[in-house]
């Protein structure tokens, strides 16, 4: 009695228990903050010693709070080094009984969830021993689980094996500097890690990949299991390039449909379609991925194979005897002519179309015209729903294994159908067109006789003589020749002029950078623009600009006028608009395109030269621009830009004394001094006709620039040794600087401007 007592009262505490564990439970469901105080205060009641009922809520509360996306992953690290003691605990409790498996799937569950997290932990704390050799013990007791237990932990341990591997297998890094934000892998474990070497690690992981994949090569016939590996390995492929080739080479290498030799049972027949089903599902979404990978082929071939042995093994429609070649109840009539046999009995009668249907009244639809079945729910099926690639399945077997006899009977169908209505809209057009107010079904054209002459001169004769009056005319028409259109005027031509050019460079933001790999270097007698790439249009522009309208300038590039309306506006030549939006399109992204404004001012040098050699008058633009291109992208420099400046002020045709006074007036800043003695540096040593001019500049920095000095007396040791020999330079920008300048420049006819 008092036994009976006893245990009713532990079960009613048992059951108050739960109630507020399920409380609890939703309490963090509604608000992630509270887990760690839930996931601390739950850990004593669901302890090895507690009851069945309250560790099986314990664990799968666990597996829960791990698997939960609102849970931060720093809180999860942190509670994971907490709760290790007690899923060892669990986990031998459960091991020893091995027949809850319910709390021991979830144990598994919370295993796989919890080992990425200790793994991160020990990466980052590798004098934290004991936490490590607890996530091991836990690891070897799920591995020995993995033969033995049962199916449905058996599935657990395949999911938490696939998270060692996943783990312990290099993956990609997306940002070094950051590492809390990448995917846990063994790339993140230095080569030198006490608790944790990965080459051991890296071992480890293939050999359970292997063990993994050796499911695929044993006679097995637990659908479940493979199954369940199956849709484990597409996050491998996935997430980790490095073993994809050596775990879809297995797949390819499985044959779902091995279990079909034996005797096909209800059973066998699900088991083989299951399998069947989730490798091509694992396969096609590999395809999908990637479309151009290296076993793509291969992949595309396995599963034509799978799908004509599928369809080879479960259509029974191809299973069924075919019909004999002659009646059965004798042979055919020639063979019964030649033997003088008796024919018995009556041969079977050929298959017939059922009757076509009438098409409905009204107008008729294509949809309508090409349907011969009376079945409603057939009509109404839409066929656009289904894709084309089963379209295409489904119609090519179809086509190959109809009757001859039914096809031609529904195509002869058709035509009637067509027939009849495009009799019937001939003979509406024609009852349009003679007016008749007679009612449609006194109208018999099959037996109403024709007219004859009289009766066409008194139906003429009758007709009003003001149908005659609306009558055009019967006169020979001659060659009809379009007018010419009207010149434009000068602001029309501008506006259309300015907007041809706005839509060029609209066209050419859309064209993709030029790869390197695919430049053709064809020599000094290529062609300017032979493909539509982004350079010939740069090419053509550039040629636009700087030689379309040769012949035709003034010396003035704006020149005012008065419109249609009297209001003056200032004209600015095509020209000019197109150099305008190459200086725009230029210094949007200076550092990509200084090959475009090389190129421009080459164009331009070379117009002028081209000009000034046949004796005609030259409106000198290079200079001008080469200096506005330069006077765009100064402020915008850094001491990073030393390539971009240098290619700029060393390809360009010509420099200019006014130009590399722009240069100088970087040194101001003190980190960009670098930045010119390096560019003057190298046009010194590699441009000869420009060495004496870009020696005056760096002269004068040495004399003028305390920043620049040192750095410009170093080349001027070299190239210029008497001016570091003489008086030493002053300080500052002053007047007897400037003298001594001009007298030692004088040599070379240059005038060198102060700053």
């Amino acid at each position: 009695m008092s036994a009976t007592v006893q245990q009713q009262s532990s079960s009613s505490s048992v059951s108050d228990q739960l109630a507020q564990l399920d409380a609890a439970r939703n309490l963090v469901l509604g608000d992630a903050a509270y887990y760690p105080q839930i996931v601390q205060g739950i850990l004593p009641i669901i302890g090895a010693t507690a009851r069945h009922e309250l560790r099986r809520w314990g664990a799968e509360f666990l597996a829960e709070t791990f698997a939960s996306p609102t849970l931060a992953m720093n809180t999860k690290e942190s509670l994971s080094l907490i709760v290790l003691d007690t899923l060892l605990a669990m986990l031998a409790l459960e091991e020893e009984k091995e027949k809850e498996t319910g709390v021991l799937k979830s144990v598994v569950q919370f295993a796989a969830s919890v080992y990425s997290l200790v793994f991160r932990h020990t990466i980052t704390n590798p004098n934290d021993a004991a936490t490590w050799e607890k996530m091991n013990a836990i690891k070897t007791r799920i591995l020995r689980l993995w033969d033995t237990a049962a199916p449905g932990v058996q599935i657990c341990c395949i999911k938490f094996v696939q998270k060692v591997i996943q783990v312990q297998t290099p993956g990609t890094i997306a940002d070094p500097r950051r590492p809390d934000q990448n995917e846990i892998s063994l790339a993140l474990v230095p080569r030198n890690h006490p608790l944790i070497p990965p080459p051991n690690l890296e071992a480890q992981a293939s050999g359970l990949l292997d063990r993994l994949l050796n499911i695929f090569q044993e006679n097995t016939s637990d659908a479940v299991l493979v199954n369940a590996t199956l849709n484990c390995l597409g996050i491998l492929i996935k997430n980790r390039p490095s073993i994809s080739n050596k775990i879809l080479t297995s797949v390819l290498a499985f044959n779902p449909l091995k279990l079909a030799n034996s005797p096909m049972t209800p059973r066998i027949k699900i088991l083989v379609k299951s399998m069947e089903r989730t490798t091509r599902s694992l396969l096609l979404n590999v395809n999908k991925r990637n479309a151009s990978g290296p076993l793509a082929g291969r992949i595309q071939q396995h599963l034509d194979r799978l799908m004509q042995s599928r369809m080879d093994i479960f259509d029974e429609g191809n299973r069924k005897r075919m019909l004999p070649s002659e009646p059965t109840d004798g042979p055919d009539q020639s063979k019964r002519m030649r033997s003088g046999a008796d024919f018995q009995g009556t041969p079977t009668p050929p298959l017939r179309l059922p009757p076509i249907p009438p098409l409905p009244v009204g107008p008729t639809s294509i949809a309508q015209l090409f349907t011969l079945t009376a079945d409603e729910e057939l009509r109404n099926f839409d066929v656009q729903q289904l894709p084309i690639d089963l379209v295409v399945k489904i119609t090519l077997p179809v086509l190959h294994r109809i009757d001859p006899r039914l096809l031609d009977e529904a195509l002869n169908g058709i035509r009637s159908r067509y027939t009849a209505l495009s009799r019937e809209q001939r003979m509406s057009q024609s009852s349009n067109l003679q007016g008749f107010d007679d009612d449609d079904d006194d109208y018999e054209p099959d037996f109403q006789p024709a007219e004859d002459d009289e009766q066409i001169l008194n139906k003429l004769d009758n007709t009003s003589p003001e149908s005659d009056r609306d009558r055009e005319p019967e006169v020979a028409l001659g060659p009809f020749k379009l007018p010419r259109p009207s010149p434009f005027t000068g602001e029309e031509l501008e506006d259309v002029s300015q907007g041809t050019v706005v839509r060029i460079f609209e066209f050419m933001n859309a064209l993709d950078e030029p790869s390197l790999a695919k430049r053709q270097k064809t020599g000094i007698n290529r062609l300017a623009a032979s493909n539509y790439d982004r350079d010939s249009w740069i090419t053509l522009i550039a040629r636009l600009a700087t030689r379309a309208s040769v012949g035709l300038e003034t010396f003035e590039d704006n020149v005012k006028s008065e419109d249609s309306n009297g209001t003056e506006r200032r004209r600015i030549a095509i020209g000019n608009r197109i150099r305008e939006s190459l200086y725009v399109y230029i210094l949007e992204d200076f550092r990509k395109r200084i090959d475009i404004a090389v190129g421009w001012l080459t164009e331009e040098w070379y117009n002028e030269r081209m000009q000034m050699k046949a004796g005609n008058d030259v409106v000198l633009r290079y200079e001008k621009w080469a200096i506005k291109v330069l006077d765009g992208i100064l402020p915008y420099l850094d001491a990073k830009d030393n390539r971009v400046f240098t290619r700029y002020l060393s390809e360009i045709p010509d420099l200019s004394k006014d130009l590399l006074e722009r240069v100088k007036t970087l040194c101001l800043d003190p980190e960009r001094v670098q930045l010119v003695i390096t560019s003057l540096h190298y046009l010194i040593t590699l441009r000869p006709p420009a060495r004496e001019l870009c020696l005056d500049v760096l002269e004068d920095l040495w004399r003028n620039y305390d920043d620049a000095r040192a750095a410009a007396a170093k080349i001027l040791t070299r190239w210029r040794p008497t001016v570091t020999q003489q008086q030493g330079p002053k300080s500052g920008v002053g007047p007897e600087a400037r003298t001594t300048h001009q007298t030692d420049a004088g040599h070379n006819g240059i005038a060198v401007a102060s700053s």
